[in-house]
């Protein structure tokens, strides 16, 4: 059987190392172009993220309808609004400072960016430091807004699938209307190759 197709920790390496290769050939291992998208200057991130959850669930969705994938095959985890919101604003703020994320930082270690090890670093203290902290005051306050298992915005709200499909299509067709808008109004996007030699 090919890697790609266990679940075991094989797989996630050969993807890991794919998506890794991905990341820095298209410059989104370098800082450089990562805090742009702060400044919008350079929507590429934002883009290539939204486009691809966009596909996927289109696609997922898709593959349910023609029944090549049983309705409950994937588990939707718990949503947890408070959770959800705090660690966005964290990760936020650390992407913005560092201008990494955890994923573009292993990507830039691998291509030798030691700012990438310091912020690897910062990420593995404030994780350890989150657990040690964790318990039962955490937990109550980051299961505020809590919606029950598996829900999504069709079980929780009654909206059909297509119409929750059909609105992020029209979100993602403005994020790149606005996206270039804003781009031509600035210093224009960072190619992978500025990206690569701000970086050395």
């Amino acid at each position: 059987m090919l890697p790609l197709h266990t679940t075991g920790a094989l797989s996630g390496l050969a993807c890991g190392f794919l998506f890794g290769y991905i990341l820095e050939n298209a410059g989104f291992g370098s800082p450089q172009k990562l805090t742009a998208q702060f400044k919008l200057t350079d929507w590429s991130v934002f883009k290539v993220m939204f486009t691809a959850i966009v596909v996927a669930a289109l696609g997922l969705w898709l593959l349910r309808l023609v029944g090549l994938m049983p309705p409950d095959s994937i588990a939707v985890p718990q949503a947890l609004v408070m959770a959800s919101a705090v660690g966005g604003v964290l990760v936020g703020a650390g992407f913005a400072i560092g201008g990494y994320c955890p994923g573009t930082s292993v990507a830039g270690l691998a291509s030798g960016r030691l700012d990438a090890l310091v912020f690897i670093v910062g990420l593995l203290v404030g994780t350890f430091a989150f657990v040690g902290l964790y318990g039962p005051t955490v937990r109550s306050v980051m299961a505020l807004g809590m919606i029950a298992e598996g829900d999504t915005f069709t079980d929780a709200y009654g909206v059909a699938e297509p119409v929750v499909l059909a609105a992020l299509v029209v979100m993602l067709v403005a994020v790149f209307f606005a996206g270039s808008w804003f781009e031509r109004r600035g210093p224009g996007p960072v190619s992978a190759e500025q990206a690569v030699a701000g970086a050395e």
